[in-house]
C-alpha cells in the first residue's frame, strides 16, 4: 500500500470513528422562510428547536416578515420558499395574482375555545359586547385582511361602517397603544390579547368571532390563517419539500400531545414575554392531509366571505391551493 492510500485509510478511519460518513457530512438543504412570528408560528420553533428539521437534513434560512402582505410579496418574488403563518385571504389573493403562489401544507384553526383573533376593550371604557363599539376609536391587526373581516364582524353586530374608526397598527405597537389610551379597543391577535388582560390594560370582549359570525358556527373551524410552500419550492425541490412537511408535521402532532410544554417555546421566538406564556391558548395546528370535508367547508366558507369583502378578487375553489403531503 502507497502512502497516498494509507492517508486516505487512515482519514475514513478516523471520520468513521468520529462519527461521520460522506451523507452526514453533507451540508444540510437551506429553505427559505418567511416568519410572522405570532404564536400561531409555534410549529415552526418546535420543529426548529426539538431537532426536527435537523433531522430531515434542513436548515431554515429564516427571515422576520411582519403581516400577510410582507410575506405575499416576498413568495411572489422569490425571495422565501416557505410562510409560516399566512393569513389565508390574503394567500387566497395571492394565487390569483400568481397560481400556485401560496399552497397550504397546513392550517391553524380559531374558534372561541383555540384563541387568536378577537374583540378587546381598553378597562374603564364602557362596552360589554361588540355592538357596545360603536362610536369607537378602533385598531386592527395589519393587512387587508384583518382589517376587512374586523369590520365584517363589526357589521354583523350592528356597528356600520362610518359608526366608528378603525386604524391599522403593526402588533408590535398594540399593547402599547392600549396602554396609552391611543384607542378605545380593537380587532387584535395572541399573544398581543393576553398581554393587555396581564398587564391589566384592557379585557377582551369575544374571541372565536370568524367562526360565529363569518362562519355562522361556534364550533366551526376558522383557519384564518397557515403554513403555505410555493409551487416552485414544490416542483423544483420536491424531496426537500417533503422533508421540511415532514417536519412540520412532527411538530404539529407534538403540540398536540404536549400543549403545555410545547407553550415555552413562545417565550423568547415571539412577542410572548415570559410571564405571559401559560397564558396563551393553543391553535387546532391541522396538516391539510388531516382535514375532514366539513373543514374543507369550512375554509371555501372563509374564502367565500373574502371574496364577498373584496379581499379574494374572484371566487376560488380552496381545494386547489391545499397540498397534502
Amino acid at each position: 500500500m502507497n502512502s497516498l492510500n494509507r492517508m486516505m485509510l487512515t482519514a475514513t478511519t478516523v471520520l468513521a470513528l468520529a462519527g461521520f460518513s460522506p451523507e452526514r457530512a453533507a451540508a444540510q438543504d437551506k429553505v427559505a422562510v418567511g416568519v410572522f412570528p405570532l404564536s400561531s408560528s409555534l410549529p415552526y420553533f418546535v420543529a426548529l428547536e426539538k431537532g426536527y428539521f435537523k433531522e430531515q437534513n434542513i436548515e431554515p434560512e429564516m427571515t422576520k416578515l411582519m403581516g400577510g402582505p410582507a410575506n405575499v410579496a416576498a413568495m411572489i418574488t422569490g425571495q422565501i420558499e416557505v410562510s409560516v403563518v399566512l393569513v389565508t385571504l390574503e394567500g387566497l389573493n395571492a394565487n390569483i395574482k400568481k397560481p400556485g403562489v401560496a399552497m397550504y401544507i397546513a392550517l391553524n384553526s380559531q374558534t372561541p375555545v383555540w384563541k387568536m383573533e378577537q374583540f378587546v376593550v381598553r378597562n374603564g371604557v364602557k362596552a360589554d359586547k361588540i355592538s357596545d363599539l360603536k362610536g369607537m376609536k378602533l385598531m386592527s391587526a395589519p393587512g387587508p385582511a384583518n382589517l376587512n373581516t374586523a369590520k365584517g364582524i363589526l357589521a354583523k353586530n350592528g356597528v356600520k361602517d362610518g359608526e366608528y374608526t378603525i386604524d391599522q397598527l403593526d402588533m408590535s405597537q398594540h399593547v402599547n397603544a392600549m396602554t396609552a389610551g391611543t384607542f378605545d379597543g380593537g380587532y387584535t391577535l395572541e399573544p398581543n390579547a393576553s398581554m393587555m388582560i396581564k398587564a391589566g390594560v384592557a379585557r377582551t370582549l369575544e374571541a372565536g368571532v370568524i367562526s360565529k359570525y363569518i362562519l355562522g358556527d361556534e364550533k366551526a373551524d376558522a383557519y384564518a390563517a397557515g403554513c403555505a410552500i410555493t409551487t416552485e419550492f414544490i416542483q423544483k425541490r420536491p424531496e426537500v419539500a417533503k422533508r421540511f412537511a415532514m417536519a412540520w408535521s412532527k411538530a404539529i402532532d407534538y403540540i398536540n400531545k404536549n400543549p403545555d410544554d410545547a407553550r415555552k417555546y413562545l417565550a423568547k421566538n415571539t412577542f410572548t414575554p415570559d410571564n405571559v406564556v401559560d397564558m396563551v391558548s393553543m391553535l387546532g395546528y391541522t396538516m391539510a392531509k388531516d382535514m375532514t370535508p366539513k373543514q374543507i367547508g369550512d375554509l371555501q366558507k372563509l374564502s367565500d366571505f373574502g371574496t364577498s369583502i373584496g379581499v379574494v378578487p374572484e371566487k376560488l375553489d380552496v381545494t386547489k391551493y391545499i397540498y397534502k403531503y
